[in-house]
This record gives structure tokens, sequence and C-alpha cells, in this order.
């Protein structure tokens, strides 16, 4: 039996999903899309029945690619537990009654239950049940309060419904909250304030700009703290297995592949590029640690329900790009680690959006690590001066790219149709639950990916590839961007470890405006190995090469110009 959990987005479908089905769930993408679906297994009288976390949507008349798929599941499914939001029962009427009208058997749960009772809300649970001809169950999915009556009471056939249009239905919803709802007057709460205060511009931009920096801050503590204590020393325990494994091989081209190139008779596992060693380093000990921390962090965003009110705030600025708010996500995980970042485009409804922010994401958005290298490169030779030429020039790229891709790439850019949550403290075992699907994804859908990158690569410098492509742009790499020659090793290096390239042009005596110059080029012209292998995932090979094409034109061009301004400026 297929059971769907069916709601609004924001009510909490998440937390009763986990409730449901505990921990061993499968997430995944409906078929032809990039709308991901949870499924998990409960107890229904004694047998097994199959729990799908659709979508949330507001209405069965589609107005997103996620409503298109809740409309689909629905066919589907055996039955519908409608999760409605206590505090907001008006506006979450709307999608039970439609799906009342569809006559498959149900059972609303009215969440939020305590919450409802906090903000003067009283709802005559017998009249609601009347009035709607369908089990009503009150629920405070944190708690778990209601769950188990929740269960027992789906019913095994539907109701029968009258068709309404779409005014008779909000005349219904109308005399429905008049028969079943009192609301007694009370005073906001703090939570309540800080919420309203959260979307206005002049309140909610200090907010946002304290919330990024304190979530920047939390991450690099926990993914600097993962690596240090936990990764690094495992990696100095492997090396030993490795170095004896290196001695057993001897030189050769399989040595060549799989251990890399041994510096000072040890192992570099950042630069040595095999596949046992760079190969597990870069996605475990170097990409993993701030993966983990981000997505806790994000959880931490998504269930308290700020990220909705950061998109509402930020939604007139991304629209001008061809985005909508929900897209700060991206750029938001970008700055930690690009992977993450390039695996969230996908809470975008349309490709067209998801190529722009990957694309955006992916050329003007530098790591943490990259910005910390930078700092100590730029900061060092061209002061806070040239510090500020180059994150003033990726952001004018970011912008100018924007506005050009929104015009350039065919596609629609919807608005952002959202409802703002009330703040709530977040559910441990639903954010425990969410970051163990995702981690879970990561390790079994990029990682591969990563290792298939690094493989190529190192087969590349191995077969002397790469060495002629930087003989090749040497000219260019000291006409056109004022370069020393030198400076295509970091670059090539680039596709491995953006970092580790910044840190390369360390020892080349660069002048400050070269360093301002390859410092920018450095974070335009090329994803990591790790970012490049999950865009191809997330967008495809023939879009990844459009996007990938940008990149270089881009790079080449405003760092070129760049170069041009600064010698003029003598800077």
């Amino acid at each position: 039996m297929k059971i769907l959990l069916m709601g609004n987005p924001n009510v909490g479908k998440s937390v009763v999903f986990s409730r449901l089905t505990g921990i061993n769930v499968i997430a995944s993408n409906y078929p032809g899309t990039t709308v991901e679906l949870k499924r998990g297994r409960t107890r229904l009288n004694e047998k097994r029945a199959e729990v799908i976390d659709v979508p949330g949507a507001y209405s069965l008349e589609p107005t997103s690619k996620a409503e298109e798929v809740a409309v689909r599941m629905l066919e589907e499914g055996d039955a519908v537990i409608n999760v409605v939001d206590s505090t907001n029962l008006e506006r979450n009427l709307y999608l039970t009654l439609q799906l009342k009208e569809r006559e498959v058997p149900m059972v609303v749960a009215l969440n939020f239950w305590d919450e409802a009772r906090h903000k003067g809300i009283k709802i005559n649970i017998a009249s609601l049940r009347k009035l709607l001809g369908v089990p009503i169950v009150p629920t405070i999915a944190i708690t778990g309060e209601g769950i188990r009556e929740l269960v027992a009471s789906i019913p095994s056939e539907a109701s029968p419904s009258k068709v309404l249009s779409e005014d008779e239905r909000w005349i219904e919803i109308g005399r429905i909250i008049r028969e079943s709802q009192i609301v007694t007057h009370r005073h906001h709460t703090l939570l309540e304030v800080l919420g309203d205060a959260s979307v206005k511009p002049l309140t909610g931009i200090p907010i946002a700009i304290v919330v990024m920096l304190a979530t920047f801050w939390v991450v690099r503590l926990i993914g600097e703290g993962l690596i240090g204590y936990g990764f690094d020393p495992i990696f100095d325990l492997y090396e030993g297995l490795v170095l004896e494994l290196s001695e057993a091989m001897g030189p050769g081209f399989l040595h060549d592949i799989l251990i890399g190139k041994l510096t000072d008779g040890g192992i570099n596992f950042a630069e040595s590029m095999g596949l046992l060693t760079t190969g597990m380093y870069v996605p475990f000990a170097m990409v993993l640690p701030y993966v983990f921390a981000f997505y806790l962090a994000l959880g931490i965003l998504e269930d308290s329900g700020y990220l909705p009110r950061l998109a509402v705030l930020i939604d007139t600025l991304m629209h001008r790009i061809g985005l909508h708010g929900l897209a700060i996500i991206p750029m938001m995980l970008g700055l930690g680690c690009n992977v993450p970042g390039a695996l969230s485009t996908r809470v975008l409804e349309t490709k067209k959006q998801r190529f722009i922010a990957a694309t955006l994401m992916a050329i003007a958005v530098p790591c943490m690590a990259q910005i910390a290298m930078i700092f100590g490169l730029v900061g060092k030779l061209a002061g806070v001066k040239g510090l500020s030429i180059v994150f003033l020039t990726l952001f004018l790229v970011w912008v100018v790219l924007g506005l050009l891709l929104k015009h350039l790439v065919k596609g629609e850019c919807p608005e952002i149709f959202m409802e703002v949550p009330p703040y709530r403290v977040p559910s441990g075992l639903a954010l425990f639950k969410k970051l163990w699907m995702r981690i879970r994804s990561f390790l079994t859908t990029a990682i591969p990916f990563v290792c298939l990158g690094v493989f190529i690569v190192n087969l590349l410098y191995v077969l002397g590839i790469i060495e002629a492509m930087g003989d090749l742009f040497a000219p260019l790499m000291t006409g056109w961007l004022g370069l020393p020659s030198d400076a295509v090793g970091a670059l090539i290096i680039g596709f491995l470890r953006k970092d580790v390239a910044v840190g390369m042009l360390l020892p080349l005596g660069l002048t400050a405006s070269q360093a301002v110059v390859a410092s920018v080029v450095l974070t335009m012209y090329f994803p990591c190995v790790a970012t490049f292998v999950v865009l191809i995932r997330e967008l495809g090979i023939v879009d990844m090469l459009k996007s990938m094409g940008i990149m270089v034109v881009s790079a080449m061009l405003v760092g070129g110009v760049l170069n041009l301004l600064l010698n003029l400026l003598g800077v």
C-alpha cells in the first residue's frame, strides 16, 4: 500500500515523515525531473506500507514542477495523509478540499496543535470532522503526539464529494472556518516580532548579514575541526600503508596512476595526484567535512524557518539575473564548498534557473578554502586595496554575467511562490535524518565522480598532455594576462584544488597587480574537479560544456581587461 504524505510547504511534513518511517529512507528524483521524493516504510494494521513524502503543494492546479509531481503522485497513491498547519487553517484547507474532490481515502493531520493553542486558536475537532467528512487527528510531530492515532485513522475508502469551482471552494472554506475555529486576542511573541523583522529590508538585511557571518563561522569551525582532529590523523596513519604499497609496486605507470608522485620520500595527499592518495584525500578529507558542516547548518536554517525569509528578502535582486530568492542557497553553500552548492541547484524549478545558478556559482563564488588562500596571497602583496579589487570584480562579474544569461538562456523564470512559516525550534530527529540522507547521497553519487575526475587528470599528467597544454597556452598567459609562464601550472592544478593552485603562486614572485589578476582568473576559469563532475551530473554533459565555455571565455576576458586597467592605473 502506498501512503502519500501531502500538504502545503512548511507544514511539518518532513517531521511527520520521520516519525512514521524512522531512519531507513530512500531519497530519489521523480522520473524525468529534479524534484526529490523521500520514500520509507511503516506498519499499517500489522502490514508494511510504503510512505512517500510528496513535494509541498498549495494546489492541485500546478504552478511549479513540484506541484506537477504532486499531482502525478496522487494517481499512484492508495491513501493520503494530508498534513495541515493548525495555525493557518484557512490557507491550508484549499488543498484539503481539492484532495477530497479526488475521492481518495484521506486523513487530515492537524499539525502544530500546540502552537495553535499558544496563539489563541481553538479548533473544534468534532465540528471540523463533520464539515469535511474525513478523519481529523491533532498532531505535534516534534514530540510524536497523535502519530499513532493518525496511522490508525487512515480510511480504506474515500468519502463522496462534489467538485467545486475555485470561488465555491473559498466560500466553503469560509463557512468551515466560521463553524469550527475561534481565534482569541493575544500579544505577539518574541519569535513573531523577530520573524516580522527578518523580512523587512531595513531590519532584515542586518539580520541576514549576522546570520550568514555566524553560519560561515560555525561551518568553518566544524569543517576545520573535522579535518584537523579527525581526517588528517586518519590519513597520517593511512600514509604508512600507501608507502608500503608504493615500495612494493616500484616505479612505473601503475604506480603513477595509483600512488602518484612522492615528495621527499613521503606523500603530499593534496598534490600527489594518485587515485589512492589525492583521489581519496580530496573528497573525504577536504570536501566531506565542509559538506557535513554546511548541510547541518542548512538543515537548521531550513527547519527553523529562516531560509524562506532570506529567500523573500533577496528575491528582488535575484530576479534581476533570471533567478528567484531560493537561488541564494547555491550561492551561500558555494562559499563554503562549491560541491554542495552545485548539488543544491536542484531546489530551483526550471532548467534555465539551474543553469544560470550553477554557472554563476562556479564562476564568481570562491570556496572558503580558496578565499583563505587569496587572503594569504593578495593580502600579503596588495593589502586591503588588492583584496577589495578581487572581490569587487567577482561581484560585478556575478551581476553582469547574470544579466546577460537572463536574456541569452532560453526558458522560464517563475516568481517565487512560498509561504513564510513562523520561527520554530528544529527537531533533532528530523535534522539528523535529513543530514544523513544528504551525506549518504554525496557519498554514493558525488565521490565516485570525484575519483573518476582525479584519475583522468592524473592520466593526462602521466601521458604528458597537461605539460604540452602548459607550453601551448604560455603566450596567452604572459601576453594577455600579464602573468609569468610558470603560472600555467597553477591553472592546471586549479582543476584539482583551487586553493592549492593559489598557494603555488606564492613562490613565483608576483607583483601586486599580478596577484590580483591571477586570483580572479583562478576563481573564474574552471571549477575544481569535484565541482566539475557534480555539475555534469546535475546539468548534463551538453549544458556543462556550454557552462564551461562561458567560464573560460569570461575568465580570459575579465583577466585581460583587469590586467590592462591595473597597468593603466599603476596598481
